[in-house]
């Protein structure tokens, strides 16, 4: 599943490319019709994401994507291919340059209409996200330190903290040593606020990379040059092989329905 800084990089090119104009909306697959009706040819006013929603505002309606799993966005310039397949929403518009740009979205778990109100309500009953400006981590806080729950479990609830997945999850408590097991209670305010700046600092660097890379160069096999794909994570993913710390083996299993990696050395209980 695509994580905040997926999203955010994602707002900032469709903004790019077709905020201020009239834009073409359609629905080759059907499943959107009613949707792309009320927006074809109104004028796109802005493109914002928060956490791994995805947002259009046309007016008073806006559109709202998530995603999920499976979901992808593809753009391009010029005509854009014949439709194929399970295409649920195509945009096109003459792009900033003059020529046409669109975009296709497929597979997405929502994409919906829906208007302010409605919009408010969804972010209301989300978390903080790292990525948005003046976003207040004390906010997270104030749920984990009052949680039983695992903070493993609780760093992937989009109620407590908005955009961070399971990658963020894995690479952020290892760097912390924090043990993915720990209750939430058990993490202090001091320790919360190092874990927070860190997410701000690594998520933001996540958009700029348009990939996670999480690991210190002193940590990689190669220090220089670009990382490479077997060198951007601690614990992400890499079950079986040794903590680049300790060198012992990094262990797998299954929390909140994900695949939670982690150090049992580096991240004792």
């Amino acid at each position: 599943m695509p994580e905040g800084h997926t999203l955010f990089r994602l707002a900032r090119e469709q903004s790019i490319l077709f905020a201020g104009r009239p834009v073409h909306v359609t629905s080759p697959q059907g499943r959107f019709d009613a949707g792309a009706a009320l927006l074809d040819g109104r004028v796109l006013d802005e493109v914002f994401s928060y956490g791994k929603h995805l947002f259009a505002r046309f007016g008073g309606d806006h559109l709202h994507v998530h995603l999920g799993l499976y979901g992808s966005f593809t753009t391009g310039a010029g005509m854009p291919p014949p439709p194929r397949g399970a295409l649920r929403m195509r945009w096109e518009a003459d792009g900033p340059d003059g020529a046409g740009v669109w975009t296709d979205l497929r597979g997405p778990t929502a994409c919906e209409v829906l208007p302010a109100p409605e919009v408010d309500r969804i972010l209301d009953r989300l978390g903080p996200d790292p990525l948005r400006p003046r976003a207040d981590g004390a906010a997270a806080l104030r749920r984990i330190s009052a949680s039983r729950t695992a903070i493993g479990a609780l760093i992937m609830d989009q109620a407590v903290l908005a955009g961070v997945g399971n990658v963020y999850r894995a690479e952020i408590l290892f760097r912390h040593r924090v043990s993915p097991f720990r209750p939430g209670r058990q993490v202090d305010a001091d320790l919360w606020a190092a874990m927070w700046a860190d997410l701000v600092t690594l998520m933001r660097a996540g958009v700029r990379m348009g990939r996670i890379v999480t690991t210190r160069p002193e940590d990689r096999s190669r220090r220089s040059g670009a990382v490479r794909r077997e060198d951007a994570h601690y614990v992400y993913r890499r079950t079986g092989l040794p903590c680049r710390i300790c060198g012992t083996e990094v262990r797998t299993q299954v929390m909140v329905g994900r695949n939670l990696h982690w150090c049992p050395v580096c991240q004792a209980v």
